[in-house]
């Protein structure tokens, strides 16, 4: 069996080209792993719409139904930061659908990556930060209460703290929330991870790494989580337009690989999500994002998955 790999057709809709958010490079790098023969469009999963039922178990279903109405207040959409259109709604339900079925495989195979996710910026009843429902606490939230599993470890690497996770799951004990970030960066206002690490302005490749292999070396033995969901942003790439730290390629992929590596390691199934990453070159935006599966892909062959 190859590498689960998630994608649907919804995730780039039409969309303002001049805009900040890159909507188009979901479907870049669609075409750059295939194009790269890391998959066929054939073998990638196609998931469903996430149902309202399970949304709800980490949103308002007021917030919900406003949103998908496109009845967000004025204030709601300057925080969210993208015009609401019917596209970009199905889009957005469909995207945490896409996630949930991540989670699925990677607790069946061990190992399963998405195409898009990683949307942490959403908190419990708004927007915020191009995020419109939090994919993380979503499935968080929805593997606990289905009793699939007992603790999940979301491993958020994207630059920008998951204030909206933190906050979500705040109060779910079983759900542990660990955020690297840039300190000096979005948001303004730090919420409180169960672990947050802070990180200082262009650190660069080596010091990242040690943090990442320290904390994981530290964390995984003492949570034992049944699944890992890793945020693999690639906003910390020096070249990013909103990072501010000074990762490589090379860094990027060592990254990823670490985190897969020391989650197999020790026989816990791990999610991937892309995350964050911003650039008006949108071509090298979805190669980088590309890190990810590829890295994911080595280790599925060398752990023997499937």
């Amino acid at each position: 069996m190859p590498l689960p790999l998630i994608y649907h057709e919804d995730y780039s809709p039409a969309f303002a080209p001049e805009h900040r958010f890159p909507m188009e490079k979901f479907r870049l790098l669609r075409d750059h792993l295939v194009a790269s023969g890391l998959t066929r469009d054939a073998d990638l999963l196609r998931p469903d719409i996430c149902p309202v039922d399970i949304l709800a178990l980490a949103h308002d279903r007021q917030y919900i139904e406003r949103y998908m109405a496109g009845e967000l207040s004025r204030e709601d959409q300057r925080r969210l930061g993208l015009p609401w259109s019917p596209d970009l709604a199905r889009r957005t339900v469909r995207a945490v659908g896409g996630s949930l079925l991540t989670a699925q495989m990677a607790l069946s195979h061990g190992l399963a990556c998405h195409l898009a996710g990683g949307t942490h910026h959403a908190h419990y009843d708004y927007p915020a930060g191009f995020c419109i429902f939090n994919d993380l606490a979503v499935i968080s939230r929805y593997l606990l209460a289905s009793g699939q599993v007992t603790r999940v470890l979301i491993f958020d690497c994207d630059v920008h703290q998951g204030d909206g996770t933190a906050r979500i799951l705040a109060d779910t004990d079983e759900a542990i929330t660990v955020s690297l970030h840039c300190e000096k960066n979005f948001p303004a206002r730090k919420a409180h991870s169960d672990w947050d690490i802070p990180l200082a302005m262009g650190l660069d490749d080596r010091q990242y790494l040690q943090v990442v292999d320290e904390t994981l070396d530290y964390l995984l033995p003492l949570y034992r989580p049944d699944l890992v969901l890793y945020d693999a942003g690639v906003d910390v790439h020096k070249d990013d337009a909103l990072g501010y730290l000074k990762l490589t390629d090379a860094g990027v992929a060592a990254r990823d690989e670490a985190v897969i590596r020391h989650c197999l390691g020790r026989d816990i199934p791990v999610m991937g999500v892309i995350g964050g990453g911003y650039s008006k070159d949108r071509q090298a935006l979805a190669a980088r994002h590309g890190i990810l599966h590829h890295s994911a892909q080595r280790l599925w062959t060398e752990f023997g998955l499937g």
